[in-house]
């Protein structure tokens, strides 16, 4: 069943309103989370993960009310890997998950063989003696990664998990998400637009607290179909005007000159070629209207 949001709203003291009479569903696999920062993603991660309760609105999980009665039961079903991860710094990274581990109640044995075959995906394997403290900013994100699979939950949270990885741990990372979510509901809040590309196939788009768009990735595609220009230019004074007049997705120095993709519903008024939609181009279309 996953995850559904009925109108739900979360306003702070400040009467700020992050969440504003929100509905969404999210399926099982990997769901993509995109906005800009402010647009109330943390909010919501943190009322799936019981850590703030909703100003109202109803939220379930496969069937069962968010509500304190059944945040125990909640919790016990959710791994969570928030953006800031508070490890124990003067323990290595066995000690640090072994610890995580009792602390959700796993026993020894299966903590022991969890840890192994994790640490082995996430290639922290050879550095597991190392203290938390000697460890670089990707290796951090790893280890809470890996903390937050150690329960094998059933919805997985999951906060900008390739921030500080090369190019080669963020493949490695993502091919392990798709892996997990076999069964599983794994929310993968991201501003990586290609980690999304390669992961999901539904996703959904938050801007001040409002959902422009949930959906498939191929709908939204098709929502910037005819709206992409690619346009090249030597003139510098004619790209900064484009600049003001259309969005633009994308701008390169070229040997050919400046090369720009613009987004207009209509052919702007230059010499310029339709091109095929990109994520990217989709979702900048979309914020902007």
């Amino acid at each position: 069943m996953g995850i559904a949001i009925e109108d739900l709203t979360v306003t702070f003291k400040n009467q700020v309103t992050a969440i504003d009479h929100a509905n969404l569903e999210i399926p099982k696999g990997i769901f993509g989370l995109l906005g800009e920062n402010g647009a109330g993603k943390t909010t919501l991660m943190r009322v799936l993960t019981t850590v703030l309760s909703p100003t109202s609105g109803i939220v379930t999980l496969d069937g069962m009310l968010y509500c304190e009665g059944n945040y125990e039961k909640i919790q016990r079903k959710i791994g969570y890997l928030p953006q800031e991860i508070d490890l124990y710094p003067s323990l290595t990274v066995q000690e640090c998950l072994e610890y995580m581990g009792d602390l959700s109640g796993i026993s020894k044995k299966t903590c022991k063989e969890r840890i192994g075959y994790y640490l082995e995906k996430t290639s922290l394997s050879e550095h597991r003696k190392k203290k938390i403290k000697q460890l670089s900013g990707g290796m951090k994100r790893r280890v809470g990664l890996v903390q937050a699979l150690l329960n094998e939950p059933e919805f997985l949270i999951v906060d900008e998990p390739t921030t500080g990885l090369d190019p080669e741990e963020r493949i490695r990372i993502r091919n392990l998400l798709v892996d997990f979510s076999e069964g599983r509901t794994v929310l993968f809040s991201t501003h990586v637009l290609e980690d999304l590309a390669a992961t999901c196939n539904q996703l959904a788009v938050m801007k001040r607290g409002h959902f422009l768009y949930a959906g498939s990735m191929l709908e939204l595609l098709e929502y910037a179909k005819g709206i992409v220009w690619d346009f090249v230019t030597t003139d510098s004074v004619q790209a900064r005007e484009l600049e003001k007049k259309y969005l633009i997705s994308a701008k390169q120095y070229t040997e050919n000159g400046i090369q720009m993709r613009i987004l207009s519903k209509e052919k702007p008024d230059v010499d310029c070629k339709p091109d095929n939609a990109m994520l990217e181009d989709a979702y900048i279309y979309l914020t902007n209207q």
